[in-house]
């Protein structure tokens, strides 16, 4: 009996052989690329992640304003007392 190309490859086979080689060769760069990622993200050497944005600080009220105001000593007990009834929308106290 006789045999075509000494038994060698015939198209199908060497075709097959380069397209399996070509998805070999791609899938080994792609894990490469994917583990040096992997290992650049989570590396504590790395960038951080952004902080994420501050809320805007908030006005203190005008209440907490003249609490302060009387914790630093700037008007007295009877001052606070008289400007937070009219901050309340009570009577304003009588002067003299």
């Amino acid at each position: 009996m006789m045999y075509w190309n000494d038994g060698g490859m015939n198209g199908w086979g060497l075709g097959l052989m380069t397209v399996s080689m070509l998805l070999f060769w791609a899938l080994v760069v792609f894990g490469g690329i994917a583990l040096v990622r992997y290992l650049g993200r989570t590396a504590p050497h790395g960038p951080a992640a952004p902080a994420p944005p501050a809320a805007p600080p908030q006005r203190p009220t005008p209440e907490r304003v003249l609490a302060e105001r009387l914790a630093r000593g700037e008007i007295d007990p009877d001052e606070y007392r008289a400007r937070l009834d009219t901050l309340r929308g009570g009577d304003p106290p009588a002067v003299g």
